[in-house]
């Protein structure tokens, strides 16, 4: 009876985001985001570090925010980015939405269906996205489930881009699992998520820690045209 009742619990849990087995990942360099040139030292060291992490062919892994395991979850990808670069981001989604709001940096929206709605007039690169209703997640309050970093927009064709971890979402038509360059879409009408607001990383425009230029300077030699 009681292998039973398990096995019931088990399967009709709350349900988690599937682990893609094998990552399909897109990259970027910075110098192929329009604004990129014109943030600041801390926003471009944000955005670098975050797209150096998609060329390691990182996988979605549930749970993890550690990219010596193979693979992040979206929170987990974020926190590790902020983490690693000295500020001091909670762990979970909502957790890191609270973060931005208590700071006063988080700018809610309400049911936008284009990001060319005027609600995302103060968006700019490294911001924190976020969403609800992208898988179950219980009594969490609030019930946010998705977090990514906005990137910006494409030189090529103007396309608003983000950084992260997902199993599922596109970059130019193609689904990509893992560590990855996605496209900034909105959920649709009749989608079970919803789109529920973004804002700045509290102290981002304040240095956190020294040798951050220098960091800066490593990572965008990767980059450079021999």
């Amino acid at each position: 009876m009681n292998r039973i009742l398990l096995l019931i619990v088990f399967c009709w849990g709350p349900a988690v985001p599937a682990e893609a087995e094998d990552a399909m990942v897109s990259s970027l360099r910075p110098g192929e985001l329009r604004e990129f040139e014109q943030q600041s030292p801390e926003i471009q060291e944000l955005l670098s570090y975050a797209l150096g992490l998609t060329e390691r062919g990182l996988a979605y892994r549930f749970g993890s925010g550690d990219p010596r395991l193979g693979g992040m979850d979206c929170s987990g990808t974020v926190w590790h980015i902020l983490r690693h670069l000295g500020y001091a981001a909670p762990r979970s989604s909502n957790e890191i939405f609270l973060w931005l709001e208590n700071a006063g940096n988080l700018r809610r929206v309400r049911d936008p269906r284009k990001v060319d709605d005027p609600v995302f007039a103060s968006l700019r690169p490294g911001d924190l996205l976020f969403w609800e209703g992208t898988y179950a997640v219980g009594k969490r309050n609030p019930p946010t489930s998705h977090v990514m970093i906005y990137l910006g927009r494409l030189k090529e064709d103007g396309r608003p881009v983000m950084v992260g971890a997902s199993s599922g979402r596109r970059f130019a038509g193609k689904v990509r699992h893992g560590v990855s360059v996605f496209d900034f879409v909105l959920p649709g009408p009749g989608a079970d998520s919803s789109f529920v607001g973004f804002g700045s990383v509290p102290g981002l425009e304040e240095r956190p820690e020294p040798g951050g230029l220098r960091r800066l300077e490593a990572i965008l030699s990767r980059w450079k045209t021999p």
